[in-house]
């Protein structure tokens, strides 16, 4: 196990690439601030040097909320995004056998995790739970792209689906363990929109395991 100044890369720091990002992004976002012993602690458990570009969002940040707080890219925690990657993947599944890392989620109930070679044989690479489909699907890029897409990439188009009019304004009271669950379920109904569903604020966690279950039952013949 490294230690935390094996950790701290200040020769080549990956927050400076985080920062170039952050400076050409077309999306609104909030860096959320950090608390130092907190920001120390989650590094350690991670185990992933500040320079690469995880360890760096991990270590500078409280974590990120991108296009009005739609999407949250977990840091080591704060006050409007308490979760962390090493923690929350902890909390809501067995780490050993779920084999990824939760990085980051979204108002509509999806989630993103860093395979870890439990959801594929691309092992490092960016998968997303949509809750319109019930199912992990690859996203064909790592960490570092992922986060630049989120910040840059045309958010309105993948999100299109599962967004209503008004949004923005919704969203923004949300905090950052809360998302919307729909009803009819996003992954029934093809032909409603979001904007015909019944929205309900509920915790994330609770999210998560309800998908979960549900993507178990689903996938049953």
């Amino acid at each position: 196990m490294k230690t935390l100044t094996e950790l701290l890369d200040l020769h080549d720091p990956g927050w400076a690439v985080v920062q170039s990002w952050l400076n050409d992004s077309s999306n609104p976002y909030e860096v959320l601030p950090k608390e130092k012993a907190r920001a120390e602690q989650v590094l350690l458990q991670l185990q992933v040097t500040t320079r690469s570009p995880l360890g760096a969002l991990v270590y500078e940040t409280g974590g990120l909320l991108i296009d009005d707080g739609w999407l949250r890219i977990l840091g080591s925690g704060s006050a409007r995004l308490m979760r962390d990657p090493v923690s929350w993947t902890q909390e809501v599944t067995d780490a050993a056998s779920f084999g990824a890392l939760l990085i980051a989620d979204d108002a509509s109930g999806g989630f993103f995790a860093l395979n870890g070679g439990g959801l594929g044989e691309d092992i490092g690479n960016v998968y997303y739970f949509a809750p319109d489909a019930l199912a992990w699907e690859g996203l064909e890029v790592g960490y570092s792209a992922f986060v630049e897409w989120a910040l840059c990439g045309d958010l309105a188009l993948f999100y299109q689906t599962v967004r209503w009019p008004g949004w923005q304004e919704e969203v923004r009271a949300l905090s950052g363990e809360q998302v919307y669950a729909f009803f009819p379920f996003l992954w029934t109904e093809p032909k409603l929109s979001a904007a015909e569903r019944k929205r309900t604020v509920t915790p994330v966690d609770e999210q998560w395991r309800l998908a979960q279950q549900l993507a178990g039952d689903h996938s049953r013949p």
